[in-house]
């Protein structure tokens, strides 16, 4: 496609990277900002539901207002401020005003989703697949980076990539329909029984409901068949991460670990390269 096109390489990836970098500033603002928003609202619910007075001067917060500002200053952040890494980088990784630290996952995000971009658009080339595969991974990196900072998958994410892992799979698209509707239903299923064995047995609960329904999700994108390799990817990646915190960090085995960021790599290496390592796998013990 890009060749029918007559695009030069060197512009497809300069534009690519360009695109991730402005795509991954706004997911940086989705993974700070859906948390309080969704905060605010149970809050506003929950005192509702009990009959109680709403808190007064509470602030509207979404994805559009307020206008970025340093949570700790509360100083505007200008337009030259908020350019995708490079801002970063000319701040020293501070607020312009306050001198407070910015976190590193700022820059982070944006170069992650902008070589992502770049890969997904140079291995798909432009058209409609590369689209949905940028929409997967784009989601992908929101949940990741709020699972990471608050151990949550929000439903505003998880359901939509599910309904339209279902929808795009209409044409076969990545799977059919019926290996994804399959893949749905296994993919929460699975991890629901893990869930209840695991606290039947300890009193504890081992993951998330939103880990469930993030691999439903993964699971009508690709069908069913790449549930196994899904889970087995992000187990023992997940246990080595653990191991090495817990070994080199210290880490207290106590405080959980999000798994949602490792379903989310394993999808997004399953949806790429599945059928290549199923198939090397299968050869190899053939």
């Amino acid at each position: 496609m890009n060749e029918a096109l007559g695009l030069p390489p060197a512009l497809v990836v300069t534009v690519s990277f360009i695109l991730g970098l402005l795509i991954g500033s706004f997911l940086n603002v989705v993974i700070y900002r859906l948390p309080l928003q969704l905060s605010t609202s149970w809050r506003k619910e929950s005192l509702d539901f009990l009959g109680m007075e709403p808190e007064p001067n509470t602030q509207n917060v979404n994805v559009v207002v307020p206008a970025s500002h340093c949570p700790k200053c509360g100083a505007e952040v200008k337009p030259w401020q908020n350019i995708p890494v490079i801002s970063y980088l000319f701040l020293k990784g501070k607020c312009a005003n306050c001198a407070t630290p910015i976190s590193l996952q700022y820059p982070l995000i944006e170069l992650t989703c902008a070589i992502i971009t770049t890969f997904v658009v140079l291995h798909f080339g432009i058209n409609t697949t590369a689209l949905l595969v940028l929409l997967f991974s784009w989601s992908l990196i929101a949940l990741t980076g709020i699972d990471f900072n608050e151990q949550l998958l929000p439903d505003n994410i998880t359901l939509p990539l599910l309904w339209l892992g279902l929808l795009i799979n209409i044409n076969n698209t990545f799977a059919t329909l019926n290996d994804a509707v399959i893949g749905a239903a296994a993919g929460y299923l699975a991890l629901w029984w893990i869930f209840w064995v695991f606290k039947l047995l300890t009193g504890k609960e081992g993951m998330g409901h939103g880990d469930f329904k993030l691999l439903a999700a993964l699971g009508a994108w690709m069908g069913w068949q790449q549930l196994l390799l899904i889970v087995l990817l992000s187990s023992l990646v997940g246990a080595i991460v653990g191991i090495v915190m817990m070994v080199f960090l210290g880490r207290d085995k106590q405080i959980p670990i999000p798994f949602g960021p490792y379903l989310a790599a394993a999808g997004w290496i399953a949806l790429i390269w599945g059928d290549t390592l199923t198939s090397q796998y299968l050869a190899l013990y053939s």
